[in-house]
């Protein structure tokens, strides 16, 4: 059938009109394709004060009734949101903002993705709860299983990332007979018991007393180096001193080393290449297995649809979640088959997760691997990362006050600081400024540190990328124009 034309359309972000022909009974298809992608596509729009006067009156009824303790950036934002469409989040009143932040790293498909939404819906339509076999189960795990890293192919899902780490090292002690844990200064696992003392920093203090067996060594967080050397003359000495520390501290029975590829919650911090591979090599020295936590670095987050793939490395257990069901609750431990077997671990019951997954949890799962491999979301997280890498690090040229940026895919870190020599960071005063003045342009971003992480759903556009880094750039010329940044 020969096209017509019959109209034209403007997509809101666009330069100019396009006069569109499609055969008639093509139409209907095309217009929601074309919608669907200026959705996607949104670039911010802010038309109250930010928070609005509706954001402000739900904010205060929840307070009203939430212990304290809330997340950070909701606290700083004082934002409720109604909904959101790709990258882009619409507050009550009406806002729209670029999300650089994607629930720390958990939306990756964005917001509203229109396949995950149907099939969430018709799956709770139906089951929502047990560990039964299900059609869609089944489907779901051989997803899983496909896209996991050799040797990897048993798993275990559940909830959340504290609960998956705590079970990675039950796996652990089962297999090796053995109950001391590695960790890393810097490394995030979660707050329940049984990791709170492998957080590398001083957020675990005033808990408790923590359980014994458990050793922090220094990550090679190379930018703020423990040991004030550069890399690459170190000789990656930090891995020499996590040998002696170990050596000295341990009673000779370490299970597992427990290491994060990239890590998140420390500041997106990117090691050497050289450096994984050689915490595996401390695990086979002790007898140990390998534990890599990619509950932020997996599903295509690094520009690789798992962080341990930029060095090759091969863990014994792997952790997973965030970005695995792309907002819903689950994670998950996948094992190699040896250590799937050993007991207690494999008794029945003995891994089991009475929300672990359920039929929701396995349509999400499913869905966002569908939509990483069908959508090339690994692609688009290398390509559009490289590019606001690029933009970003141009950043150091215009201010004194950006130290460092990294960035692998759309995993990406910014060190703030009063002073390149010494390299202390910015005051909080001025980061929650920038946080603050970021979100009045329509920029979501976690940057209330002095240690910006830059994580956005694999969903986002270059054009929504460069909008994003052209606000921050705005708000770093407002911090140096009108803000004493070295003293405050």
């Amino acid at each position: 059938m020969r096209g017509r034309a019959i109209g034209k359309w403007k997509r809101k972000d666009s330069h100019c009109a396009s006069l569109v022909y499609f055969p008639i009974a093509g139409f209907a298809f095309l217009v929601s394709s074309i919608s669907m992608k200026a959705k996607m596509n949104k670039l911010p729009s802010i038309t109250t004060p930010v928070p609005g006067p509706r954001s402000r009156a739900l904010f205060q009824a929840e307070e009203r009734h939430l212990a304290p303790g809330r997340q950070r950036i909701s606290s700083l934002a004082g934002v409720a949101f109604d909904h959101g469409e790709g990258a882009t989040l619409t507050d009550v009143d009406g806002n729209v903002y670029l999300d650089f932040f994607a629930g720390v790293a958990v939306a990756s498909l964005g917001h509203g993705h229109p396949a995950m939404s149907k099939a969430l819906a018709e799956q709770a339509a139906r089951l929502m709860v047990g560990t039964f076999a299900t059609p869609e189960r089944a489907e779901s795990f051989k997803a899983l299983a496909d896209s996991a890293p050799a040797p990897l192919k048993r798993f275990h899902l559940y909830s959340g990332g504290a609960e998956a780490v705590e079970a990675a090292l039950r796996a652990a002690r089962s297999y090796t007979g053995k109950h001391e844990v590695v960790g890393f200064w810097g490394g995030f696992h979660g707050k329940t018991g049984g990791v709170m003392g492998l957080i590398g920093d001083e957020s675990k203090q005033g808990y408790g007393p923590l359980p014994g067996g458990q050793h922090l060594v220094p990550y090679a967080d190379c930018y703020r180096c423990p040991f004030k050397l550069e890399y690459p003359g170190c000789g990656m000495f930090c891995v020499e001193f996590a040998r002696k520390q170990i050596k000295n501290s341990s009673a000779g029975a370490i299970a597992a080393v427990l290491v994060e590829p990239f890590q998140g919650t420390a500041g997106n911090v990117i090691p050497p290449d050289e450096f994984l591979p050689a915490v595996g090599e401390i695990a086979r020295e002790n007898g140990a297995v390998l534990i890599a936590d990619e509950m932020i670095t997996g599903f295509g987050r690094t520009g690789k649809m798992w962080g341990v793939e930029h060095t090759g490395v091969r863990p014994d257990i792997m952790t997973v979640g965030k970005g695995m069901g792309s907002g819903f609750p689950v994670s998950g431990v996948l094992m190699t088959e040896e250590v799937a077997q050993a007991k207690p671990f494999s008794k029945p019951s003995a891994s089991s997760s009475s929300y672990g997954g359920n039929p929701l949890a396995a349509v999400a799962v499913g869905q966002t691997l569908r939509a990483i491999r069908e959508e090339q979301l690994v692609d688009n997280s290398r390509e559009v990362g490289a590019m606001l890498l690029a933009r970003l690090q141009a950043l150091k040229d215009k201010f004194e006050f950006v130290g460092d940026v990294r960035g692998r895919g759309l995993m990406i870190g910014i060190d703030l600081v009063r002073d390149r020599r010494t390299r202390e960071g910015l005051s909080r005063r001025v980061t929650e400024v920038i946080f603050k003045e970021a979100l009045r342009r329509g920029l979501l971003i976690m940057g209330y540190f002095p240690r910006i992480r830059i994580n956005p759903p694999l969903v986002i556009t270059q054009e929504q990328a460069e909008a994003g880094a052209a606000i921050l750039e705005e708000v770093f010329a407002y911090v140096r124009d009108h803000l004493n940044w070295r003293e405050a």
